[in-house]
């Protein structure tokens, strides 16, 4: 059984999207503001859903500081509907999706089995680990190394590595990764933006001049193996 970490200031919205959850099979923990939602984290839960608009400290700074500790914890943020600079600081503090204000919790619990089942994947026998120059990828461990150190990656971006070094030479774009990777048929690309910046700033030499994950424009991005 999968532990749930809700925060939000909102007692209503806690209720509600806690019953949901459990109503899905899932355990859950909950948090009122900042402080209490890093406590509530070291009980390990195994995704979080993080309001951005908490007491404390907000949803981006506990954001940043759960993923010190924890940088493989899938994180669901929620952000006010319609504010694209929300998505993009959640994003870019670490969450690996969002939900927009207001929602449906039905559509929150879908979201969070999506994240679940890309974060624990059935393991299928094939499954080898993937090198390319000094990147090392382990899809069954799920752990990445460059020159030897690990790199710590969140749920997504660590998706988002092993499709691409599944898939060299291949340019994809970003509506076809939203859709193999997000497993979102639909979506604000801006995700995907975000997420291959934050990626290449991890695995590129020089972040600003990227030759592993290249820009194939009017397509979208291609991973060129070294």
């Amino acid at each position: 059984m999968a532990t749930v970490l809700v925060v939000d200031d909102d007692p209503t919205v806690r209720e509600v999207v806690v019953a949901y959850l459990q109503q899905a099979g899932y355990a859950t923990l909950e948090a009122p503001d900042g402080p209490n939602a890093i406590v509530a984290a070291r009980e390990a839960p195994d995704l979080v859903v993080l309001d951005v608009m908490l007491p404390g400290f907000d949803g981006f700074e506990v954001c940043r500081r759960l993923r010190v500790d924890r940088p493989d914890v899938p994180i669901i943020m929620l952000t006010a509907l319609g504010e694209e600079e929300d998505r993009i600081a959640g994003l870019d503090s670490g969450a690996d999706d969002y939900l927009a204000k207001p929602f449906s919790p039905r559509e929150l619990v879908l979201r969070v089995a999506s994240v679940l089942r890309r974060t624990n994947p059935p393991t299928p026998a094939h499954q080898q680990p993937r090198v390319d120059g000094n990147l090392h990828l382990d899809p069954v461990a799920r752990t990445a190394s460059l020159d030897g150190e690990p790199l710590s990656l969140t749920a997504r971006e660590f998706d988002l590595l092993a499709h691409f070094l599944a898939n060299p030479g291949t340019a994809f774009s970003r509506e076809e990764l939203l859709s193999s990777v997000w497993n979102w048929e639909y979506g604000d690309l801006t995700t995907v933006t975000v997420h291959v910046r934050r990626l290449r700033e991890k695995v590129e030499a020089d972040a600003s001049n990227p030759t592993r994950i290249v820009t194939v424009w009017g397509v979208g991005y291609r991973w060129d193996p070294s």
